[in-house]
């Protein structure tokens, strides 16, 4: 009974932090459900292509480009040239940068408020939970990427997430 109610409790503990960050940075994206990973994507690999950006925010390459169409027309992202002639790279323009940077604050917002009733020693010991199940949970490079696509790599950066060494380890 135990593992039923500890996976029953961890899918609602998900699904409330998962609303609630996404109606947070949506809001602070102000450009649908994808605008939000894609910001946040497109600053953490800046010169990435729209193929790249595509596979880790789930969307097809048609629509990724209409998304990246409307972040260009605010003045959030711009494209130069990419790897080679045939693809264009990615990059935030600094309206972008901001708008970045406000969604990665309403995101810790969110989950700050849902730590906020543990104390020092939970909180150490929970991190070091969540460290084990990112790692088990990480397939392949591509998942790495679309775990991580929220993420504020300043707070995790890569030699210190779980996700992405579950992805070097030999």
């Amino acid at each position: 009974m135990t593992d039923k109610r500890t996976a029953n409790l961890l899918g609602a503990l998900a699904l409330a932090l998962a609303d609630g960050m996404s109606e947070e940075v949506e809001a602070r994206a102000k450009h649908g459900t994808a605008a939000p990973a894609a910001l946040v994507t497109i600053g953490i690999s800046p010169g990435g292509s729209i193929n790249a950006l595509a596979q880790t925010i789930g969307l097809t390459h048609s629509a990724t480009v209409r998304l990246v169409d409307r972040l260009a027309a605010d003045k959030l992202v711009e494209r130069r040239g990419g790897e080679d002639r045939r693809t264009v790279g990615l990059y935030l323009t600094r309206s972008g940068i901001a708008r970045r940077r406000a969604i990665l604050k309403g995101r810790n917002k969110i989950l700050e408020k849902a730590l906020s009733p543990l104390c020092n020693d939970q909180k150490t010991m929970l991190t070091k939970l969540m460290e084990i199940l990112l790692r088990g949970l990480t397939q392949n490079r591509i998942h790495a990427e679309i775990i991580c696509r929220l993420c504020d790599e300043d707070v995790c950066p890569q030699e210190h997430c779980p996700v992405e060494c579950a992805v070097l380890k030999p």
